[in-house]
């Protein structure tokens, strides 16, 4: 198992970004979180432009993506992503408040890799969290091609 990688956090509501950074760091689960707060920045980062322009390090091990988002909402950067080939085997994981059906089909039909509805008690949060960092970003093995990237 290589070391500790990096997860990019596209998240709106302060405070869950606050709870998710917590959860990672108290479990040592990632070497950096970026945070970004809307899905053009997410973009923004995956694609190192805007004010990530000449950014290194490859892709993230996993992103964890808010539907609900400014700009561009979560669905629509999981759509760019699968139809980019140089990030469609990136994976995401959809982490949002959003149980309505419609989101849920449409996440799944754009290939997502997982989709979480944020449980309400911190304890419970916390819970998910860890257990999304430790799979997605220790335990996953990604595929080669992205493995290059990420290094």
């Amino acid at each position: 198992m290589e070391g500790l990688k990096r997860i990019l956090l596209a998240e709106d509501s302060p405070s869950d970004v606050e709870l998710t950074l917590a959860a990672l760091s108290e479990h040592r689960l990632a070497n950096e979180v970026v945070h970004v707060p809307d899905g053009a920045e997410a973009l923004d980062y995956l694609y190192c432009r805007g004010r990530f322009e000449g950014r290194t390090g490859g892709l993230p091990s996993v992103v964890l993506l808010d539907i609900k988002m400014p700009k561009i909402d979560g669905l629509e950067v999981l759509r760019r992503i699968r139809a980019d080939s140089r990030l469609a085997t990136l994976p995401v994981v959809i982490l949002t408040s959003s149980r309505e059906e419609a989101d849920i089909v449409e996440g799944y039909r754009l290939h997502v890799n997982a989709y979480v509805v944020k449980p309400v008690a911190f304890p419970n949060f916390v819970e998910a969290v860890k257990s999304l960092g430790l799979f997605w970003a220790v335990l996953n093995e990604p595929p080669p091609a992205v493995a290059r990237r990420a290094a």
